[in-house]
């Protein structure tokens, strides 16, 4: 009778979880969203001036009309207020396509909710590499480029930091736990700043790679070749984020390690004989993943946050050397995707940091309070 009785409780006991597990990545979505939205609209007003940037379309949409009909010599013979008239028609139909009649705050939240959608319509000035005017077309041909060089250099220093880390706790005090100490702080500068000295050094007066770009002019065809050369423009922008990262990765890490590694139940596991390796992986390595994974995923955004400045010094094509163009072209529908974009991609790492650290830490509540 007692086991029956247990079934659905327990059975009611998982019901109760999976609820608040649902609730708990509903809220954490919904606070994202909503977080982005702001930033969205507040990119929309800044990137428009309050409406003012409007104004300058128009007079740029008049001239371009002016000067296309003065070109044409069909209207050569047509009397001047004739040709003015037929310029003013012809800039007030582009008015009403573009909405430019209406008011600036209806046209925000219209902005707002294609920019959330994605759907910004066509470029004003720039265009992908296929000749599309799309800004979705140009957002899709930049992305996989700053995720490449975004993911490859992450991915390095996690790893590597986390061995290092491991190996400088057993060796405290070393020499080259000493070396790592010295260097943490040249983390402060940011990847672009060493990555200036990797071109001067290895592009310029070692000419042992290139400066920039993403893979050789004209493009190899074969596909081995054409991944190599990736690979090769790859080695300074990857170097350039990894030296700015590693060490105070490799410091703070190390910190924690040392930290678990004096607990109770560490000496414990020792004095039971347990290998060295496994103490280190369950009971070192794994207690201290939560705090690793929130310090890593705090750095990433930061990396995000600098991708246009290293993308421009590398010449790389991604999300970052496009931004800076846009906002060079004053090209709002592309400086609001791009913004969009970065927003999107800092909400996912944040919902990621949330959700892999209430697998690695039990302790973590989920929803209306339970495990």
């Amino acid at each position: 009778m007692s086991e029956g009785a247990a079934l659905p409780s327990g059975r009611s006991g998982r019901l109760r979880d999976l609820r608040r597990i649902v609730l708990f990545t509903l809220l954490r979505l919904g606070g994202l969203l909503l977080t982005v939205t702001i930033g969205v609209y507040l990119t929309i007003l800044i990137a428009n001036m309050g409406g003012q940037v409007d104004e300058l379309r128009i007079v740029q949409i008049r001239s371009t009309i002016a000067d296309a009909v003065r070109a044409n010599p069909a209207f050569a013979a047509m009397p001047l207020d004739e040709r003015q008239a037929l310029v003013e028609g012809q800039v007030q139909q582009e008015i009403v396509r573009l909405r430019l009649d209406q008011p600036f705050i209806q046209r925000s939240f219209d902005y707002l909710w294609q920019a959330m959608r994605l759907d910004l319509g066509r470029a004003e000035q720039m265009h992908s590499d296929s000749g599309s005017r799309e800004v979705s077309a140009i957002i899709v041909e930049r992305l996989p480029a700053t995720l490449l060089l975004f993911g490859t250099a992450n991915f390095l220093v996690f790893f590597t930091s986390i061995f290092v880390a491991l190996y400088l706790s057993r060796r405290y005090g070393s020499l080259l736990d000493r070396i790592v100490i010295a260097l943490a702080p040249s983390s402060a500068a940011p990847g672009w700043f060493y990555g200036i000295f990797l071109i001067l050094i290895f592009a310029f007066i070692y000419p042992w790679l290139p400066p920039g770009g993403m893979v050789q002019a004209p493009p190899p065809e074969d596909r081995l070749t054409y991944a190599l050369s990736v690979l090769q423009h790859m080695v300074l922008p990857v170097g350039a984020m990894f030296l700015s990262s590693i060490f105070i990765s490799i410091y703070s890490w190390r910190t924690f390690f040392l930290i678990h590694a004096s607990e109770d139940y560490v000496e414990m596991a020792r004095a039971k004989g347990l290998p060295s390796s496994q103490i280190e992986l369950r009971y070192v390595l794994r207690p201290t993943l939560p705090p690793i994974v929130t310090s890593f995923a705090l750095m990433l955004i930061g990396l995000w946050g600098g991708a246009i400045i290293l993308e421009q010094v590398f010449n790389w094509p991604g999300l970052g050397s496009l931004a800076f163009r846009a906002i060079g072209f004053r090209d709002t529908p592309v400086i609001i995707a791009s913004v969009v974009i970065f927003a999107y991609l800092l909400a996912i790492t944040v919902f990621l940091l949330d959700v892999i650290y209430a697998l690695l830490d039990p302790r973590v509540k989920l929803g209306g309070g339970g495990r």
